[in-house]
């Protein structure tokens, strides 16, 4: 597969949006409905894009409560009995490399998604097979979804744009805990984030294998925006590189340009009443709980979608990290310096190329 460029992905990107022909929306009551017209192709990329919207906010809950209701409301409590002493069993297989299945990340599914937004991967250097990688993966967003489509499934084709890397995106345990549902982002080769987990995929499967690390996590995506200046949560947090020397693994940066345009989120200016609550709640759960919307399934004015806004990774040269077992602070602050130094030159290279211009890198 020929690799583009990120001039030549913005091309097509902007093709595509002009052959898309205007159609007359329906405004009932200050909401805009999606025309009745609407070609088959870009419903099915709409209910892809809500499948994962959906699955992410409201799945987990969703394999309680049906526990629940097969144990105390039917005839099949057996079901969950059985499933409780399995779960108990396979507690840890998300620090042990999951259960990744190549034909379920290669849906249909997964290229409608990434045609919806659409979603591009550019490729700015090989990754040889013969390393096993930590790849950064910036701005979190308000659901990483840059991160899910090109890490997780072969949606923009990393496989054959990367060949011989096998990409482990990485998550809180806490998704992990949810009955039946836990077993999807297994398949999908998603494990837990911990030392433990990454330690696992980067000396337990040989070579050619990624960690991939949202490394901003719940706190990023407070800072989330639409149209704003990127903030990265970058600065303080150094586990990752001191992690890459202890089994010499190479750190790889990635920037997804338009990460934190597909959602609109609540005003929550730092100091404010409302983002010390969010903080709070991050810290006592683990999650932070982002005000924002999307669109709807079938209108364009609210909901839990995302909206329609174009997505491009870049993927970095890999920094080239030897392995020390018990690397000093200087040693842990150079590498972080050199991938925060790479990151930057990633965002000020390509962000002209991807209309973004105007915006500046944030790093606290």
């Amino acid at each position: 597969m020929a690799t583009q460029t990120v001039s030549e992905v913005m091309s097509e990107v902007e093709t595509k949006a002009r052959i898309v022909p205007r159609r007359k929306l329906t405004r009932i009551m200050g909401v805009e409905f999606a025309p009745i017209n609407t070609p088959l192709e870009r419903r099915l990329q709409t209910f892809s894009a809500a499948s994962m919207s959906f699955s992410f906010l409201f799945a987990g809950l969703g394999g309680i409560l049906l526990s629940v209701y097969l144990f105390f409301f039917t005839s099949y409590y057996l079901i969950p009995l059985i499933y409780m002493v399995w779960y108990v069993y396979d507690i840890d297989t998300c620090e042990r490399g999951g259960r990744r299945w190549q034909r379920l990340r290669k849906l249909r599914v997964w290229r409608y998604m990434r045609d919806y937004f659409p979603l591009r991967l550019v490729k700015t250097a090989e990754l040889p097979a013969d390393r096993n990688y930590i790849i950064g993966y910036h701005p979190h967003g308000i659901m990483s979804f840059g991160a899910v489509v090109n890490f997780a499934t072969e949606g923009t084709k990393f496989s054959e744009v990367f060949p011989g890397i096998v990409t482990h995106p990485l998550t809180l345990r806490m998704n992990f805990l949810f009955p039946f549902y836990r077993e999807l982002p297994l398949l999908y080769g998603i494990c837990c984030v911990s030392q433990k987990s990454i330690e696992w995929i980067l000396n337990r499967k040989g070579k050619g294998n990624a960690a991939v690390i949202v490394i901003g996590g719940a706190q990023e995506a407070l800072d989330a925006h639409r149209g704003d200046d990127y903030h990265l949560t970058l600065k303080h947090r150094k586990g990752f590189a001191r992690v890459a020397l202890q089994n010499g693994a190479d750190l790889v940066p990635v920037f997804s340009f338009g990460e934190n345009d597909i959602f609109t989120q609540v005003e929550n200016p730092r100091g404010s009443k409302l983002r010390m609550f969010q903080e709070f709640v991050k810290r006592l759960v683990g999650v932070s709980p982002a005000l924002f919307h999307g669109r709807g399934v079938f209108q364009y004015t609210w909901g839990y979608v995302p909206f329609r806004s174009p997505i491009t990774t870049v993927v970095g040269a890999p920094i080239r990290v030897e392995r020390v077992a018990n690397p000093s602070r200087e040693q842990v602050d150079e590498l972080h310096g050199r991938y925060v130094e790479q990151l930057r030159e990633i965002f000020e290279t390509h962000k002209h190329r991807c209309g973004e211009s105007h915006k500046k890198l944030l790093i606290d």
